[in-house]
């Protein structure tokens, strides 16, 4: 299936033209009959020559239902722009023009109505020199009428070979479906319909709504139940879940979109386009007209043209805006930052990507006046704060050349996750650093040279210490994963039991000094442990015990008992000789030492599973007897 929307000034045929090519009545309303006024979306479908399907989505032309139109044209990717013969380019062909070109909108034909009433060739030639300069400057030109049948076969064929050039959206992308009808229906429920640009919906699908999950029940498509539809298509679902669904709001896949109410944006000019000369040219086979009738100068395309702007200024927008994206509009606070590049605070948050373009309207704007104000390419999803004085300006420098991608993303933002990636529009290319974690290479160097000099400066301010704990280089290199810093350590530096050593665990000399001495003294009776005050002093107090006992230089059994590396070991060597099982008086004999030190060296062996207790008196080993 294709979609297409119409676009043009009110009362120039658009409804008329969707019913003669479809058979069907795009006005739903009876308001919309009885005044021959569009006032809401209208739809409707037909097969084409070719085959293919193909659906309308028909906007209103008047000025006051602008916002319905930019919901009807934003999700289509092609349009139909309409021109009455007899009254040529008119104010809101004008606005409509604008808002296609700030949506860039590239694919489209140019459809002259009424060519029954009046010599299209005037009509032509105005709308090609307007649509010279805009993203619909090559569309070709027919001249039809609704009521007689005139040109439909060639419109119908001209609309085969436009949908034949369509670019192929990907059935896989995330699903993102802006809601533009929304209502119950007896005996089903919820039911909302929108067009699918891309991706693909199937029943007992889970979508994600702002107020929570929701659940695909049925769809339906060109009003037949189908499974499963892709994009590009016009669907209807009927949904369960608790969140009541609204216009405006989108559909997406969980977790694929990024929800923001804050985005940095570079402006494109709205309704800036050239005089060239060589677009005035008429249908083939038609009157040659070379000036046509005299026309108004508030309708006259080249002197609009002639005014055209540049890409716009953020200082010279005003400071409250709607925002136009799909189906929704939001009212949003603009912050310049510099040239073109601004910031925007929305009212509401929006599901977006990076790439994502906005239309910005000025809904105040006096009556007859072109609203729409610019197009607002959105480059940052979470941008950062600007605290500093001068960070908007170089905020603003920093995007004014950028291409929104995953290099410049990382750029910015230094360390994302995959998933943080894919919701911001980026699927990632390049490998991570460590698990789901993706790294600027400039930002990743840097923290990998920052965190050699901490490990440097620890061990310089805590000599007793054998390393700087991951979790402090953690806070230091302000990391949001404790992984990422393990990921930095290069030799010569190691991990070591949750600390990052620069080399092999060493002693200061005085500790080492005293660990010796002490080694001394155990020689005769290695089980005879000193108590504190000979600790302290042989210069072993608690800060030198601990950093002795994580070198490995001394065994700690319990609080202020310690003995030599391997003690615990040829402890149970000894205990082994004795009768099995045996009390720990008969242990404190066989080890040559004190209670003091017997019942903790015991229960120390408990511990690491070398000896177990039989009951409150007695032990036994749990290595077989040398004898």
């Amino acid at each position: 299936m294709h979609v297409v929307a119409t676009a043009g000034h009110v009362d120039h045929g658009k409804s008329t033209l969707v019913r003669a090519l479809t058979g069907m009545e795009p006005d739903r309303l009876e308001e919309e009959r009885r005044r021959g006024l569009t006032i809401e979306l209208g739809y409707a479908w037909t097969t084409l020559p070719s085959g293919e399907r193909l659906a309308f989505v028909d906007v209103p032309g008047h000025e006051r239902f602008l916002a319905t139109m930019l919901a009807g044209v934003g999700p289509a990717p092609a349009v139909m722009f309409v021109v009455a013969a007899d009254e040529g380019w008119m104010p809101q062909s004008e606005e409509h023009l604008v808002a296609l070109e700030a949506l860039g909108v590239r694919h489209g034909l140019l459809v002259v109505t009424r060519a029954d009433l009046a010599d299209p060739a005037p009509a032509v030639r105005q709308a090609r020199l307007r649509l010279a300069a805009s993203g619909l400057g090559e569309a070709p030109a027919l001249a039809v009428s609704g009521r007689t049948g005139q040109g439909l076969d060639e419109l119908r064929e001209a609309l085969d070979r436009l949908v034949a050039t369509l670019p192929a959206p990907d059935p896989g992308a995330p699903v993102r479906l802006w809601i533009d009808r929304a209502f119950s229906v007896r005996g089903s429920g919820t039911v909302v319909t929108g067009t699918l640009p891309a991706g693909t919906i199937a029943t007992g699908d889970e979508l994600a709504l702002p107020g929570g999950p929701v659940r695909v029940r049925a769809l339906e498509c060109l009003k037949e139940q189908v499974t499963s539809a892709t994009g590009v298509a016009r669907v209807a679902l009927n949904l369960r879940g608790r969140v009541v669904p609204e216009r405006g709001q989108a559909l997406v896949t969980p977790g694929a979109w990024t929800y923001t109410d804050l985005v940095d944006v570079r402006l494109s000019a709205a309704g800036a386009a050239g005089t060239a000369g060589a677009a005035g040219g008429g249908l083939p086979g038609a009157r040659p007209v070379p000036d046509g009738p005299p026309v108004p100068a508030d309708h006259d395309p080249r002197s609009r043209a002639a005014r055209g702007p540049s890409p716009p200024d953020g200082r010279d927008l005003p400071r409250r805006l709607t925002a136009h994206l799909g189906s929704a509009a939001v009212v949003c606070e603009v912050r310049p930052l510099g040239g073109e590049i601004v910031r925007l605070r929305l009212a509401a948050p929006l599901p977006l990507h990076v790439g994502d373009v906005l239309l910005l309207r000025d809904p105040g704007r006096d009556r007859g006046e072109v609203r729409v104000l610019a197009g607002a390419s959105v480059l940052d999803v979470r941008p950062p704060a600007l605290r500093r004085r001068g960070a908007a300006r170089d905020r603003a420098a920093l995007l004014a050349a950028a291409v929104p991608d995953e290099a410049f993303l990382l750029g910015t933002h230094r360390l994302l996750r995959a998933g943080d990636l894919l919701a911001m529009g980026c699927a990632p290319a390049g490998a991570p650093v460590c698990g789901d974690w993706h790294a600027d290479p400039a930002h990743w160097a840097r923290l990998g040279e920052r965190l050699a000099e901490e490990v440097r400066r620890h061990a310089a301010e805590h000599p007793l210490e054998p390393g700087l704990p991951l979790e402090a280089a953690r806070h230091e290199l302000g990391l949001p994963d404790r992984r990422l810093v393990a990921a930095l350590v290069r030799s010569p530096l190691a991990v070591t039991d949750g600390r990052i050593m620069s080399g092999p665990a060493g002693l200061p000399a005085p500790v080492a000094l005293a660990v010796r001495r002490l080694g001394a003294e155990l020689s005769a009776r290695p089980f005879l442990a000193p108590e504190a005050g000979r600790l302290a002093e042989l210069g072993l107090g608690p800060r030198e015990l601990a950093a002795a006992v994580r070198a490995g230089g001394l065994l700690r059994v319990a609080d202020g008992i310690v003995l030599l590396p391997g003690a615990d070991a040829r402890a149970v060597e000894l205990l082994a000789r004795l009768p099995q099982p045996f009390t720990v008086s008969q242990a404190r004999q066989a080890l040559n030492t004190s209670r003091r030190v017997a019942v903790p060296l015991l229960e120390h062996l408990d511990r690491k599973g070398l000896t177990e207790r039989m009951d409150e008196v007695h032990r036994r080993c749990r290595i077989p007897s040398p004898e």
